[in-house]
C-alpha cells in the first residue's frame, strides 16, 4: 500500500458551454444604438450569435445572402429599402422575426401577409423573452406580442364582417403562412356565447378553433401559454359537450347535423 495519507481525486470542474451550432441571426435596423444594444443583448447568449448587422432592408438582403443566417431580426421603418419591402427577399433565405416600434394593424398584417415568422413590438416583451423569441422562430412557432396578435384577431374578425355581409375579403389578406385554411364563418355574437355559456374568452379561443388554428397559434395570437389554451379548451368541450375540434366547431358554426344553434 503506498505511504501517506490517501486524498480524493479533485472533481473535475463543469462550466457551460455554448452549443455545437449556436442560433446565427442578422440585425436589421436604421438605428445605430438599437442595433448595438440588440447585439450585445443577444451575443451575451451562449446559444445565440449576431453575425451581421445591417441598417436597411438591402443591407440586410446583402448580410443574409453572405452569412446565411437562422433568424434575420427586422425593423419595418428604415430609409432605402423599408423591412416591408424586404420581406419577400429575405424570407426565401431565412426565418424572419419582426423587431419594431410599428404596431399599426395595417403594417403587421402586410408583414404577416409578405411571410414573416413572428412580430414584436419594442416595449412588450423582455429581454428573455426576445431571446426565447428568436430560438423558437428557427424550430417554426410564431411569436406575437400583444399589439400584433390584436392586429391579427382583428384582421379574422373583419374577414368573418365581410363574409357576413356576402362581400368577399381583399384578397392576399391572410396573414400566417399555415393559415391559408382558415374558414371564414366566424366570430360569434354574445347571444351566441350565452347560448353555449362561453365566456368572452372561451369564445374567442372557440372562434380560432374553428377556423383551423392549432393550439401553438391560439396561445400565439392570443399571448397566452398552450398550457392555458388547452385548458380553455377543454371547459369549452365541456360546455358544448364535445369530445373533438371538429365536433366543437360544427356545434359552435351551427353546422352539426342535429345540433342547431345550440347545446341543449
Amino acid at each position: 500500500m503506498p505511504d501517506g495519507p490517501q486524498h480524493p481525486t479533485p472533481p473535475i470542474a463543469l462550466f457551460p458551454t455554448a452549443p455545437a451550432t449556436p442560433v446565427r441571426i442578422v440585425v436589421a435596423d436604421d438605428n445605430p444604438v438599437v442595433r448595438a444594444g440588440l447585439t450585445a443583448l443577444l451575443s451575451g447568449r451562449a446559444d445565440i450569435t449576431v453575425v451581421a448587422e445591417a441598417a436597411d432592408g438591402r443591407e440586410a438582403y446583402e448580410a443574409a445572402s453572405r452569412h446565411r443566417p437562422d433568424v434575420i431580426l427586422l425593423d419595418v421603418r428604415m430609409p432605402g429599402v423599408d423591412g416591408i419591402s424586404a420581406l419577400p427577399y429575405l424570407v426565401p433565405i431565412a426565418p424572419v422575426l419582426m423587431l419594431t416600434y410599428s404596431g399599426e394593424p395595417e403594417i403587421v398584417q402586410e408583414a404577416l401577409r409578405r411571410g414573416a415568422d413572428g412580430y414584436l413590438v419594442h416595449g412588450e416583451f423582455t429581454a428573455d423573452q426576445l431571446a426565447s423569441a428568436v430560438r423558437d422562430t428557427v424550430q417554426g412557432r410564431t411569436h406575437l406580442t400583444p399589439t400584433a396578435a390584436g392586429a391579427l384577431l382583428t384582421h379574422l374578425r373583419d374577414a368573418n364582417a365581410h363574409v357576413n355581409s356576402h362581400v368577399p375579403p381583399s384578397p392576399g389578406r391572410f396573414p400566417l403562412k399555415g393559415l391559408s385554411q382558415l374558414q371564414p364563418s366566424m366570430g360569434q355574437s354574445s347571444s351566441d356565447r350565452s347560448r353555449f355559456q362561453l365566456s368572452a374568452r372561451e369564445a374567442e379561443i372557440m372562434d380560432l378553433i374553428a377556423s383551423g388554428m392549432t393550439n401553438q397559434q391560439i396561445a400565439a395570437a392570443c399571448f397566452i401559454s398552450e398550457k392555458t389554451v388547452k385548458n380553455h379548451i377543454n371547459r369549452i368541450f365541456a360546455k358544448l359537450h364535445s369530445t373533438s375540434r371538429s365536433e366543437a366547431a360544427a356545434k359552435w358554426l351551427g353546422t352539426a347535423p342535429s345540433s342547431g344553434r345550440g347545446v341543449g
